[in-house]
Formats: structure tokens, sequence, C-alpha cells
């Protein structure tokens, strides 16, 4: 009787696997030139380290989520304080733009996955460059396209 279950239960898991997988699908053209803009923008902004710019690519809401460290922050308010301080330092990003891959995954939803390369250091600190596999959650709003989530991943051999 218990292997009977275990198989149900593994053919539950199929179905909504490959439900799932149905669901996602590549962003329409449109979406993936304005995602690709908008997070072009969050790039440069990083790298200028520019704040006020940053902050106006980001969901106001205390549900954005950014794992840093394998520490979440929530609220759009904590990230802005957290990057001021990176910002004291070197913090620099240089994503592999030829892999990048913007994927819907509802409407005005998608998910951008790019490897990235961040080179940081604490200043008059020596400074790392370490790989990631950046993944974005983006919404679109009254305002546009605006980052709900960062949840870089490093990326295997780090």
């Amino acid at each position: 009787m218990k292997n009977v279950r275990r198989t149900g239960d593994r053919g539950a898991i199929c179905a909504a696997l490959l439900l799932s997988a149905a669901l996602v699908r590549p962003a329409a053209a449109g979406a993936q030139d304005e995602v690709r803009v908008v997070f072009d923008r969050f790039v440069a902004a990083q790298n200028a380290h520019d704040l006020k710019a940053v902050e106006g690519l980001l969901l106001a809401s205390p549900e954005f989520l950014w794992i840093t460290r394998g520490t979440p922050i929530w609220g759009t308010g904590a990230a802005l304080k957290r990057f001021a301080a990176l910002y004291e330092g070197t913090w620099n990003l240089d994503p592999e733009m030829a892999a990048l891959k913007i994927v819907a995954i509802g409407d005005g939803v998608v998910q951008l996955y790019v490897p990235i390369t961040f080179t940081i250091g604490a200043s008059g600190q020596p400074v790392q460059a370490t790989r990631f596999l950046m993944n974005q959650i983006l919404v679109k709003g009254a305002t546009g396209w605006q980052v709900s989530s960062i949840l870089p991943i490093p990326a295997p051999g780090q």
C-alpha cells in the first residue's frame, strides 16, 4: 500500500512540474526589450554608485527581497541602505549579456537570469572578483518594469 501512495505522489509531482513548465515561456519580444533596458540601467546605476537611480528601478515595497551573502534584505529602504554601504568601497557589476535570459512567469512578471561578475571590496581593502548566477524577478506596474527581487547565486567553482 505504501508503494502505491509513493507512485501516486511521484505522478502528482511530475504533473505539477509539467504544468509549471508549460506556463513558463519566453517573454514576448517587446517585454524582453523593455526588461533588457531596465537591466542595463540597473547595471549602469550600480556601477555609477547612483543610489537615486537604483531606487527608481526597485519596486518600492516592504516585500522587495534581496539575498546577499546568505542574508535576506527585505524592503526597498533596507536594500538602499545596504547598497549605500557597499558603494563606499569597490562595487562593480559585469554581466555576460550574451547569456541573458528573460522568461515570462505570469502577466507582467518576468524572471531575468544572467551570469555576472561582481568586483567587490571594502573601502581601502583589496578587491575580489566573484562570479554569480544573477536571478531577478521584475514586475510591470504603472511606471514600467521594476526589480522586485535580486537573488544572486554563487557560480560553481567560486
